[in-house]
């Protein structure tokens, strides 16, 4: 195993927070109540600016948020109050409640908005996260009074889907998918959820990025994942929601494909939007950074 000041990733985590500082965000952390508490980057409070419009971004299983929205953070951090909160059992974010869905992760970004006095915002979540922002949506439609993005999320994974992802990703079991503890189901992962293959890169390296980025909290987040409300049964019941809704696709998405998204588009509400990133993998944000950017500041701006 890398020393830490060898390591790849640790370097790698500090060129981030040096980049969501110089975008004028600071790490904070807020006790959302009892249990519960959220750490998360934001505006500093003291310059917080009403005439910004408030947008909160969700990251999905793997890093923490910072690794998942950083160039979306440069790009909208000087038009916007952006919040870049980490989920509950990921990062410093953490919970004595034995609460584990959905449901419950959307709350509690919920409650941190709500202690923060933000009102009103649009939210843009990915994967993971997409789930969590349709939840957000549909419980609380006065305060994500804008507009919602969810990117290559499987809101609506049946039983199926869910294992035909184990059957491309070769894995056994969603854990063992969806949070590697080896470099080989590193590999796994990435061969099904980005456009690039590792099989060039030495076991040593890929470990020292499953150390530092997968195993924090493993047993907890394996319980998110068994607590997630999709894909446990054939038929999917979603509630339409009322805002403005995008939907983003990597062209390339093979943990939830294409034709998932064009299922979602005709149920999940009347003011919906597809738009398809070509040369992208479930990643878009990552792969396509620019073309990701401009398709949701069109959106935001009500333009095509």
């Amino acid at each position: 195993m890398a020393l830490s000041f060898l390591s790849f990733a640790s370097l790698y985590n500090a060129y981030l927070r040096r980049c969501l500082t110089g975008a004028g965000l600071s790490r904070q952390a807020v006790d959302i109540d009892g249990e519960t508490t959220i750490h998360f980057w934001g505006p500093d409070p003291h310059q917080t600016t009403s005439n910004k419009t408030s947008l909160v971004f969700i990251h999905g299983f793997g890093p923490v948020a910072m690794w998942q929205w950083r160039r979306q953070v440069q790009f909208f951090g000087p038009d916007y109050n952006v919040y870049v909160p980490d989920l509950v059992f990921f990062g410093d974010s953490t919970t004595k409640s034995t609460e584990r869905s959905e449901v419950f992760q959307a709350t509690s970004v919920a409650k941190l908005l709500e202690k923060l006095g933000v009102e009103k915002y649009h939210v843009v979540g990915t994967s993971y996260g997409g789930m969590i922002a349709y939840h957000m949506a549909r419980l609380w439609p006065e305060r994500v009074a804008g507009k919602v993005v969810i990117a290559s999320s499987g809101v609506n994974m049946s039983k199926s889907d869910h294992d035909e992802l184990l059957k491309r990703g070769k894995q056994e079991s969603i854990g063992n998918l969806m949070l590697p503890q080896n470099a080989s189901q590193l590999r796994a992962l990435v061969d099904v959820a980005a456009n690039r293959q590792l099989n060039m890169i030495p076991d040593f390296f890929l470990n020292d990025f499953v150390k530092r980025l997968f195993l924090d909290d493993r047993d907890k987040k394996l319980e998110l994942l068994h607590g997630v409300s999709v894909g446990r049964d054939e038929f999917i019941s979603i509630t339409p929601l009322k805002q403005d809704v995008l939907l983003v696709w990597g062209d390339n998405d093979r943990i939830f494909p294409l034709e998932m998204a064009r299922k979602l588009q005709s149920t999940i509400g009347e003011q919906v939007k597809l738009e398809i990133i070509p040369n992208a993998s479930h990643m878009p944000q990552i792969d396509r950074p620019m073309k990701f950017n401009y398709v949701l500041k069109n959106f935001f701006d009500g333009s095509s």
